[in-house]
């Protein structure tokens, strides 16, 4: 068997091109020799290397996906139908001969980043979880509260290491989280406050102290699942940091009533075998709070539906425009019926 790099990295296959960086941070710095003094460390240093010179590159990624270290390495097999090549051109015939320090140089920045990681007995953090910090959303029945868990490996040590280099800068991975919306709200607009809890950095430059702030979003009538809300560099402040932009994500709220499509929204109405076949008047609920009279005529079938225009969610690029309203029927049957009432529709109902 051929090395699985992504077992090296200690990812899943699929990982994104974010998760394989993080693993390869998480890894190179677990196994660099200057740390690690145990047996084997050097060997696998260099295999977290090579593993993060394929996974981080396209081509070399595809090929391994489909053919394994073995199509890697001496080309994918004949007949495979590939038609990819090298990034010098050619077929694949790779092999791994970087300098793992020098990887490891680039990846972090800077000439010497174990300086900066480093300094004064190792730095607080070196390989152990993140701060997590603290959201609460506002609302008429009090705050409610999300853990957020920042990057547990972008907190290293102070700013200045043990050969006197500023380490080089680099941004917290964002804080991303979801924010439930009810529906009604989508329908109206709303205004959220919603309050943070996160380490600021003290005049010295070094030290940090814990705040609160207050965000406000302006949810816009109509924002559909998935918008995206960035606060930037909101996240933690440390000495050797650039603060995480932190990113809320809308994501619609369960409704007790309607189900939710696109800028339309669905109702499932129950009505009986006797109102299907024979016919009635239904209130139909909006979102809003008021009620619309439908007469139904002719034969419900179960699942069939049925649109009233523009009583559904506003569309956001078409001002003063709405979804519609879709009433989707749910025939109940009844349970049982009485041998008369059998004889009845076995004359009244046509044969197909």
């Amino acid at each position: 068997m051929g090395k699985d790099y992504y077992k090296i990295l200690g990812i899943s296959k699929g990982a994104s091109d974010d998760e394989i960086k993080k693993g390869y941070r998480k890894m190179a710095l677990k196994y660099h020799p200057d740390k690690n003094k145990s047996p084997g460390a050097e060997e696998k240093f260099k295999e977290i290397a090579e593993a993060y010179d394929v996974l981080s590159d396209k081509n070399k990624k595809e090929v391994y996906d489909k053919y394994g270290e073995e199509g890697l390495k001496n080309g994918p097999p004949p007949g495979s139908g590939f038609q990819g090549s090298a990034p010098g051109g050619g077929n694949f015939h790779y092999e791994f001969q970087g300098n793992p320090r020098d990887t490891f140089r680039m990846f972090f920045g800077g000439d010497d980043p174990f300086a900066s990681f480093f300094s004064g007995g190792g730095g607080p953090g070196f390989g152990g979880p993140g701060p997590s910090r603290m959201f609460h959303f506002g609302g008429p029945h009090g705050p409610e509260e999300m853990d957020v868990d920042d990057d547990p490996y972008s907190h290293f040590g102070g700013p200045m290491g043990g050969g006197g280099r500023p380490q080089r800068k680099r941004q917290d991975s964002a804080v991303i989280r979801e924010l439930p919306v009810a529906l009604e709200d989508i329908y109206k607009g709303a205004t959220k406050k919603l309050k943070i809890t996160r380490k600021m950095l003290n005049n010295d430059g070094r030290t940090t102290r814990t705040e609160d702030k207050i965000l406000t979003i302006d949810i816009k009538p109509g924002w559909k699942s998935g918008t995206k809300i960035t606060f930037p560099k909101e996240g933690d402040q440390t000495p050797n940091n650039i603060p995480a932009d932190v990113i809320f994500v809308i994501k619609d709220k369960p409704h007790s009533v309607f189900t939710r499509e696109s800028s339309d929204i669905r109702y499932k109405a129950k009505i009986s075998l006797k109102d299907a076949l024979c016919g009635t008047t239904l209130q139909v609920p909006t979102i809003d709070g008021r009620k619309i009279p439908l007469r139904l005529r002719e034969v419900v079938k179960p699942h069939s539906v049925k649109r009233i225009q523009g009583e559904g969610l506003p569309i956001p690029k078409q001002p003063g425009k709405r979804g519609d309203l879709i009433i989707e029927f749910d025939v109940v049957f009844p349970n049982q019926i009485s041998s008369t009432a059998k004889e009845i529709l076995a004359d009244c109902l046509p044969a197909s």
